[in-house]
């Protein structure tokens, strides 16, 4: 089923004498990195996230594995890094999965889940092929008011907790990325807002800032709406409730860079409340390719080995607070440019290998054309190093880099080698080769059977 006009399915249980696996719904949107007031931002006008994340498990140092949207969703969808997926760019410039790669619902469906999109995806250009069993909408139901709008609808059709299959929900927004047009999104008083350290504090980035809290505020709204419609459809005793977004926030330094700005991602997880799990916040390193291996153990089955996350459900459940000393790793190929890198983190150190000459910050073109980047300078023209390394514990928003500094000599070296480790590992060939762009789509695969039929008679001539 793709259109979701027919529900039988869902009303077969296969887990009637048993006890049912957690309803999971995961929800998601653009461009926020962790630009909430749980996140330290105090004057980010997110209320209905606050008071989620009282009920939740608030991941305080969440990576994604891409700074850009089709990379970044194809990580957290399966489990493995862009150049092991295949989405090494944007979907609507022909990147799409490798052949065998298998999403989320597709790992879930043999363990006993239903699955169903609804909103945004980004991962290719027709969510019907992205292994959903529905996709009510057809995944082109952007904004938080429209998916919010479906998703009542839809949840109001379910069939009831113990009649039906396991729900694995996704639900995507197109907020909060850019444009902030005042028509859709009310700003917020440019001189109450929050500059963060990796932007200059001037009249043009508060105005900025100002039109992205507005759109934030929207998704706020969206998202209590969304809460309130999935606690009364749903067992909130058994059900886990998932936000996050792709990647960093669309500002200069941020989105498309691999620094904490643009790699740096909202996790918060509300577990089943029957778990009775209290409330807590994690600081050590994570991955959205976490996601994924934290989907199947929940599901009660074994992740493979492919996957590059672990689970994150021991840290959910307060039975362990993670590894302090774990490496995450993330990778840039393509956006509307060519821009190959790499970088391996920790909670201590970041190390950033870049791969071709360019400047400082190769911007996007929303990015270049922003309120911000019009006050800033120039001074992201410089060349960029082939190296960056970053000390979290005295430099936590990435701006000094450490990698020609001799103090900093053997720190630079093993995060290198753990760097190299990781891309033999997954067999990405950019230390030796660069990325080729994305093989074009073919008609040949994508196009209808050819319509069975003898060829028309010849017209004839009537004299």
């Amino acid at each position: 089923m793709q259109n979701g006009t027919d529900r039988t399915i869902m009303k077969r249980n296969h887990h009637v004498n048993q006890p049912l696996h957690p309803d999971i719904v995961l929800i998601h949107c653009h461009d926020l990195g962790r630009w909430l007031n749980i996140y330290g931002m105090p004057n980010v006008p997110s209320p209905n996230i606050a008071r989620f994340a009282e009920h939740s498990v608030v991941f305080e140092n969440a990576h994604a594995a891409a700074p850009l949207c089709s990379p970044a969703r194809g990580a957290l969808f399966t489990g493995m890094s862009p150049y092991a997926n295949g989405i090494q760019g944007l979907s609507h410039n022909a990147w799409r999965y490798r052949e065998n790669v298998l999403t989320a619902p597709e790992r879930l469906r043999p363990l006993g889940y239903h699955s169903a999109l609804i909103g945004l995806q980004h991962e290719n250009v027709d969510p019907t092929v992205l292994g959903f069993d529905e996709c009510p909408g057809q995944g082109f139901l952007p904004r938080v008011n429209q998916v919010v709008d479906a998703t009542e609808d839809w949840l109001s059709q379910l069939a009831p907790v113990g009649t039906r299959d396991p729900l694995f929900l996704t639900i995507g927004t197109w907020e909060v990325h850019r444009p902030w047009p005042h028509e859709d999104y009310s700003p917020a008083d440019p001189a109450q807002v929050d500059v963060p350290d990796f932007l200059p504090d001037n009249a043009g980035t508060r105005s900025d800032i100002a039109d992205f809290y507005g759109a934030i505020s929207q998704f706020d709204d969206g998202f209590g709406r969304l809460i309130a419609a999935l606690d009364v459809a749903l067992d909130s005793a058994n059900t886990m409730v998932i936000l996050t977004t792709d990647h960093g926030a669309a500002f200069p330094g941020g989105k498309s860079t691999l620094r904490d700005s643009g790699t740096g991602v909202t996790l918060v997880i509300r577990p089943p409340a029957s778990w009775e799990v209290a409330p807590h916040r994690v600081s050590n390193v994570v991955s959205h390719m976490d996601v994924v291996p934290t989907l199947i153990d929940l599901a009660g089955g074994g992740a493979p080995a492919e996957l590059e996350g672990v689970s994150l459900l021991p840290m959910l459940t307060g039975e362990a607070e993670g590894d302090p000393g774990r490496l995450v790793y993330s990778a840039k190929d393509y956006h509307d440019t060519y821009d190959p890198k790499r970088a391996v983190r920790s909670k201590s150190f970041a190390y950033i290998r870049n791969y071709e000459p360019g400047p400082k910050l190769q911007l996007a073109i929303d990015l270049e054309k922003s309120k911000t980047r019009q006050s800033m300078g120039d001074a992201h023209m410089e060349p960029r190093p082939n190296e960056e390394l970053y000390d979290r514990g005295i430099d936590p928003a990435e701006q000094y880099n450490r990698a020609g500094d001799p103090e900093y000599a053997h720190i630079k070296a093993e995060y290198a080698a753990a760097l190299h480790e990781w891309l033999t590992s997954i067999g990405d060939p950019i230390d030796k080769a660069p990325t080729p762009p994305a093989p074009a789509r073919s008609r040949v695969v994508d196009s209808l059977p050819a319509v069975g039929r003898s060829a028309a008679p010849r017209a004839t001539a009537d004299w």
